[in-house]
């Protein structure tokens, strides 16, 4: 899915992804989400919504672990978007957020971020 089409910039510099990568953000930013759009095939804008959340702060929190562990920023962001496709949907997580019951972690967040914010949006209108 890798294309030439524009990154979203982060709506929440100061928290998620973004926030927590600290002195890395603006290089991480790019990385990761053609990766996690990659892994998951899904939009970029859904993926930012991702990153842009708690979720997003927990998937920065495995990259800076791997990079802790000496990896460099575009291995640990591989690494950590493996692990996250690796892991599946169990039943608590399903009954919990709706999530499709074996659905790829990664994927399955991706997509229910997407859901939240459009059901937001919907509140709003």
């Amino acid at each position: 899915m890798t294309t030439k089409q524009t990154i979203p910039a982060t709506q929440n510099e100061a928290w998620g992804f973004f926030g927590s990568m600290n002195d890395n953000a603006s290089a991480a930013w790019p990385i990761a989400m053609t990766a996690i759009s990659d892994a998951t095939s899904q939009p970029l804008d859904s993926v930012r919504l991702f990153l842009d959340s708690r979720y997003g702060r927990h998937f920065a929190d495995d990259v800076l672990n791997e990079m802790f562990h000496g990896s460099d920023l575009t291995s640990a962001t591989a690494q950590a978007t493996q692990r996250w496709m690796g892991w599946t949907i169990g039943r608590q997580t399903s009954k919990q957020y709706g999530i499709p019951k074996g659905l790829p972690y990664l994927t399955g967040f991706v997509i229910h971020c997407e859901v939240t914010d459009e059901s937001f949006e919907a509140e709003a209108a």
